[in-house]
């Protein structure tokens, strides 16, 4: 299953507050291999949201290093969650970028710990 174009949507309180584009690679595919998928999203050195993954994602590239840009969903390798960039972040080891944010980073930059449901788009 290819995952190149794959939309996704996430939920607060059973209302869509952001949609995102996933990339094509094996880590991005396990991601959708989880939904729908219910996390509580922390605040993060005021530069992202955080969520342990109920268990880690398959990894088969190499582990480059990478930059995120605000709006970045990665998968950082050695703590085994997800993050949501809604600030530039730094060039860090063992981050896997998953997809990119089509809308909604001001609802993701909110203040604060937030429900989120991750899910198929409903296009």
């Amino acid at each position: 299953m290819s995952t190149r174009g794959v939309r996704i949507q996430l939920t607060v309180d059973g209302a869509v507050v952001a949609t995102a584009t996933l990339e094509g690679h094996a880590s991005a595919r396990d991601f959708v291999a989880l939904l729908p998928l219910e996390l509580s999203l922390e605040d993060y050195a005021a530069t992202e949201k955080i969520a342990v993954l109920p268990r880690p994602l398959t990894t088969t590239e190499p582990m480059a290093a990478c930059t995120p840009s605000a709006g970045d969903i990665s998968f950082y390798v050695p703590w085994g969650n997800i993050a949501i960039f809604y600030n530039d972040g730094q060039l860090s080891q063992g981050l896997v970028r998953l997809g990119r944010l089509d809308s909604g980073l001001s609802a993701i930059r909110r203040k604060g710990s937030m429900v989120v449901t991750f899910e198929p788009a409903r296009e």
